[in-house]
């Protein structure tokens, strides 16, 4: 299984690596990043409804899904808060890192949960990292790093993936109630990546029907993914 979850996080971690080399030659407007980022919210809203959240509630550990989801949401406040205290590039950068580990151990927690389950998460946080990677490569070259630089600095975030994602590996050999506080964990950082960094971002461009709409394209693409799936 180790072995699967590592192949499988390369699968957004190359994305993103070529969306940075793509960015440095060519940089998308605001509309189409919006777009982009409307998409990517609703397909990690579908990951988050139809894969993580049953499994939480049909497992009937409430306690533990108090304390998980508590954990999630109080980590996730604390990132925010960081990013405000730490300036520049720097800590830009540590906070991009730590928040594609979150993003790599919740890839992890979804393989535990069921095959299908991680392969949906993968399709979803590659959206997602393929918009970071975009949004990093142009930031990076607006503060003076050479086009090549920026690419080699956002593949080495990108390592991070794989290796939040080996971390939540020996999860599925705990206790039922630990697995589902780790479950609750990942859906709340889910929730939260969609509702205060996707969508607060995707909304600073004035918006048109058509973009909006791409949050609930993005949600339908990934439902029928799942059916599909069987």
């Amino acid at each position: 299984m180790q072995m699967s979850v590592f192949q499988f996080t390369l699968i957004p971690a190359i994305l993103a690596i070529l969306a940075a080399a793509l960015a440095v030659r060519v940089r998308p407007g605001p509309q189409a990043v919006s777009a982009i980022q409307h998409f990517a919210a609703g397909v990690v809203f579908a990951a988050a409804a139809g894969e993580i959240l049953p499994d939480i509630m049909h497992a009937n550990f409430p306690l533990a899904t108090l304390i998980g989801g508590a954990a999630g949401v109080a980590l996730m406040l604390g990132i925010k808060q960081l990013e405000t205290r730490i300036k520049g590039p720097l800590g830009i950068l540590s906070m991009i890192g730590f928040d594609l580990f979150i993003d790599g151990l919740i890839l992890g927690i979804g393989f535990v949960a069921a095959v299908k389950t991680g392969l949906l998460l993968t399709m979803a946080l590659s959206l997602e990292v393929v918009f970071l990677a975009l949004a990093l490569s142009v930031d990076l070259q607006k503060d003076g790093y050479p086009a090549g630089k920026a690419i080699a600095m956002v593949a080495s975030l990108m390592a991070l993936l794989p290796l939040g994602a080996l971390l939540a590996t020996p999860i599925a050999a705990l206790p039922p109630a630990v697995v589902t506080g780790f479950f609750a964990f990942g859906l709340m950082a889910l929730l939260y990546l969609v509702t205060e960094e996707l969508l607060v971002e995707a909304h600073e461009t004035p918006e048109k029907p058509w973009i909006t709409t791409m949050f609930f394209t993005g949600f339908l693409t990934l439902l029928l993914a799942e059916e599909m799936m069987g």
